[in-house]
């Protein structure tokens, strides 16, 4: 049976129910900033100019966040590179629980590569995914002790051959332990973030990392890679939060092309991109 559909009165009304205004005292961003345009690359910034907007991005995220780094506790290469393996789909603050008993428990490769997958699934169980967590650990410090002598790999080729290990890792491990800038870090703050300030023109949603991340390295000075990621992962956290964005305490305010668009009920998505019917009470 077909829904009879709403009186044309209210679906007129359902449009401008909810729509969110941007406060008087709110600062106007560029008029050039526009997020679906930007996204598409159909507005008037050129590539020059959103690698100039990128440059005044980061002023504003040192200014904002001038100590951000990576939040998972470690102590060494190895030590990083586990709690990054653990750190799928699991918060920070799980793991950085988790693996100081990790690593008293087995405290190098070797041990890690030796251990019984039984007592490691027990201890890294809180962070969720733990039987292939414990495959990715056991598979990469078997790797790092046959192949390499004990020591995790300096090099982008080397990393993602052990098992478990995916760019996105590797970017933590390079840019963090080793200082090299190698690429961008893409989590779900920095895809969210990457859109939302249009900084992403080729992606098609905010899940698409290996897109998103050759966008950013087009737009960001390569010696930004790494504070930048870390810096806009600590952003998405704190004040650019995906169902209730702080618009009005956000320092990129001016810079972003998404900014005061969302609606009111936090619910993350811009007001006018309301469904037919979705405004009745």
């Amino acid at each position: 049976m077909r829904a009879q559909a709403w009186p044309r009165s209210q679906q007129r009304a359902s449009r401008f129910r909810g729509r969110y205004c941007r406060p008087a005292c709110a600062p106007k961003p560029d008029r050039r900033l526009r997020s679906h345009t930007l996204r598409r690359g159909e507005g008037r910034e050129t590539l020059d100019d959103k690698r100039a907007r990128a440059r005044k991005i980061i002023a504003g995220l040192r200014k904002a966040h001038p100590d951000a780094t990576c939040a998972l506790h470690h102590g060494s290469a190895l030590e990083l590179l586990i709690a990054t393996i653990l750190s799928a789909q699991c918060t920070d603050e799980t793991v950085n629980k988790v693996t100081p008993v990790l690593f008293a428990a087995y405290p190098d490769a070797k041990a890690l590569a030796n251990a019984d997958p039984a007592g490691i699934e027990k201890i890294i169980h809180p962070t969720g995914f733990f039987r292939n967590k414990t495959k990715s650990i056991v598979g990469a410090c078997k790797a790092i002790v046959e192949q390499h002598g004990g020591r995790v790999p300096e090099t982008m080729e080397e990393l993602i051959e052990l098992p478990g290990v995916a760019r996105k890792t590797a970017n933590v491990l390079l840019g963090t332990w080793f200082k090299k800038e190698e690429g961008v870090v893409v989590d779900t703050h920095v895809g969210r973030l990457a859109h939302r300030l249009a900084l992403t023109w080729t992606s098609k949603d905010e899940k698409d990392a290996v897109k998103i991340e050759q966008d950013l390295m087009q737009v960001l000075p390569r010696k930004d890679w790494t504070h930048t990621g870390h810096a806009l992962i600590w952003h998405g956290r704190r004040v650019c939060a995906a169902r209730k964005p702080k618009c009005l305490d956000c320092t990129l305010n001016t810079l972003c092309p998404s900014a005061f668009t969302f609606e009111p009920s936090g619910e993350g998505k811009p007001s006018p991109k309301r469904k037919r019917g979705t405004g009745r009470e």
